[in-house]
């Protein structure tokens, strides 16, 4: 496995790959990797010749300086795990290297991009679309790897990936959870040991959820899932939204759409950890 540094680096190299017609797959991560992360890697490894993974901290994604700073960084531990996996190449760049000037460009793509995250978090998915799509025109991957966990970012992604016209396949893989239902995150390393026990209260309550909507509304849904978590002393949600699985908009009766996914934000602890989740109601 090889690390790079630099753009031209790694560009170099893949530009010997592609001239024995080699397939490449990207992983872009954000580092502190964990098993969630692995399985994309695998994915990418059985699909494609070549694999790239990205660990780069993207701070124009970042509205809130304090969660940009105490984003957890372990570069180390993160190749060694990549090297187990098998990946060929890690892409690893500085803020410098990725962003030589400021990136002025903006990407919306309404209404995949003003909903939720969109909503709460100003800026965000411009930041992941700048980030993104630079990756994209460095590798140039012929397929590229993403989680089920961060299920708005695969819409936003998309649509970017359609708007500029690129040839790249995005590729939804599920998620990863622990034996007690919590979603695998890298921001879970930040959460406690009792903040740990709780946060799977989180995933427990959207299964109740599901059970819970099958004999009432959509309102009556959501209601109960939002105050099932709230109940629970270190749990505040942000939002739970349940919407349409492809147009992310809000679905007030179950007949409204075939496709029917609950996506929640929770802030966990004293000093409090933003964890995300969803559950599919109708696939």
């Amino acid at each position: 496995m090889q690390v790079f540094h630099k753009i031209a680096d790694l560009q170099n190299r893949l530009f010997d790959d592609r001239k024995k017609s080699k397939s490449v797959g990207l992983v872009p991560t954000m580092g502190a990797l964990h098993d969630g992360h692995a399985s994309l890697v695998k994915k990418s490894i059985e699909d494609n010749d070549i694999t790239v993974v990205s660990v780069f901290v993207n701070p124009t994604q970042f509205n809130d300086p304090k969660d940009l700073s105490s984003y957890p960084r372990d570069l180390d531990a993160d190749c060694k795990l990549l090297e187990t996996i098998g990946a060929d190449y890690v892409f690893a760049p500085s803020v410098e290297e990725m962003y030589p000037t400021p990136d002025n460009r903006h990407f919306e793509f309404p209404p995949v991009t003003t909903v939720m995250e969109g909503a709460h978090r100003p800026g965000h998915f411009n930041g992941v679309c700048q980030v993104v799509s630079r990756l994209f025109y460095i590798v140039r991957p012929d397929r590229a790897y993403f989680g089920e966990k961060d299920w708005q970012q695969i819409a936003v992604v998309k649509a970017m990936v359609k708007s500029l016209c690129l040839n790249v396949k995005i590729v939804e893989c599920p998620i990863v959870r622990e034996s007690d239902g919590l979603a695998r995150s890298s921001r879970n390393v930040l959460l406690s040991d009792d903040e740990r026990k709780t946060a799977p209260n989180i995933f427990k309550a959207l299964k109740e959820g599901v059970e819970y909507s099958k004999t009432h509304s959509v309102k009556e849904t959501h209601d109960y899932v939002v105050n099932k978590i709230n109940a629970i002393d270190g749990l505040d949600v942000e939002y739970f939204e349940i919407v349409d699985g492809d147009s992310l908009q809000d679905v007030e009766n179950w007949n409204d759409s075939d496709y029917i996914v609950g996506c929640i934000t929770v802030y966990c602890g004293k000093k409090p950890v933003r964890l995300i989740d969803h559950i599919k109601f109708k696939s």
